[in-house]
């Protein structure tokens, strides 16, 4: 297994092509995403860990943090990432940061309990209530800036990003996320083998950016290649960005939860044309 001199994120394998008859062609070498284990300890204590592609890690940690509501993007320290040699399985990792003192206790009364095997924001978390936790509401403000953006931006958007899916483009086997602006632009995109962790990045890259400043994610709107589902809703809305565009199809629970609190969908956002998802719409159980 050869590592990609030109692409951390990726190692190239072996292949045969064969056929479903059992014929077989040719070998050949390609490159797929690399999967590691993340470990994230907070303050000096192991709280998680995730697995991850290892690209862009500071923002993966900070964007995780946020979406947990364990801390808010300026409460997040430096983040420090070591590499540990696991031998025939690669490379593992783990993420140091400092949070305030105040943000210990909820820390460690979930560590006790938590099993983390991918950033969905429930692995560890016992009972319906606790997965279902109210979500904080969006502005009428940021609602009505997410019904301005036209669906032509959604378009370049789309179009856009795809030229900035370096991993996606050698692969074939990540998720992307990206944050646009209200014209189409893409200003920051992140790229994972999990699409809950691409979306971490991504959050992260924005509280991290212009030297800690960071980029207002209600001046924008995200776009996900992967379907609509509502952990990926509860991270749109605990950033505070108001407009969520996903390539595949929403769940019931995706759009229950962002209709309660305003967050506007665009799914299946493929080829040329979408679905806007009716923020108003009345369910009808089957």
């Amino acid at each position: 297994m050869e590592q990609l001199a030109d692409s951390p994120g990726a190692v190239r394998i072996d292949l045969r092509r064969t056929t479903y008859d059992g014929a077989e062609g040719d070998a050949f070498a390609s490159p797929v995403p690399v999967e590691a284990p993340v470990a994230i300890e907070t303050n000096g204590i192991a709280y998680a860990v995730m697995m991850a592609t290892p690209l862009a890690l500071e923002d993966f940690v900070t964007g995780f943090l946020m979406a947990e509501g364990l801390a808010l993007a300026g409460e997040v320290g430096e983040v420090a990432v070591h590499a540990t040699d696991n031998a025939e399985w690669g490379k593992g990792y783990v993420a140091r940061v400092n949070l305030p003192p105040e943000r210990l206790g909820p820390i460690l009364e979930r560590a006790r309990r938590r099993v983390g095997d991918s950033s969905c924001g429930i692995c560890g978390i016992e009972g319906v209530e606790a997965a279902l936790r109210p979500l904080p509401a969006l502005s009428l403000a940021s609602q009505a800036f997410a019904s301005q953006v036209s669906p032509q931006a959604i378009g370049r958007a789309l179009d856009a990003m795809r030229a900035g899916q370096v991993l996606g483009s050698l692969t074939r086997a990540t998720h992307a996320a990206a944050f646009c602006s209200e014209k189409g632009e893409v200003l920051a995109l992140r790229e994972d083998v999990g699409r809950h962790n691409a979306l971490d990045k991504l959050v992260g890259a924005l509280a991290r950016a212009d030297g800690g400043r960071g980029i207002d994610p209600a001046q924008g709107f995200i776009v996900m290649t992967s379907r609509c589902s509502y952990e990926l809703v509860e991270k749109t809305v605990r950033a505070v960005c108001p407009l969520l565009v996903t390539i595949s199809a929403p769940t019931d629970l995706a759009v229950r939860r962002a209709q309660a609190a305003g967050l506007r969908l665009a799914v299946v956002a493929r080829g040329d044309s979408m679905l806007m998802v009716d923020p108003g719409q009345r369910f009808v159980e089957g």
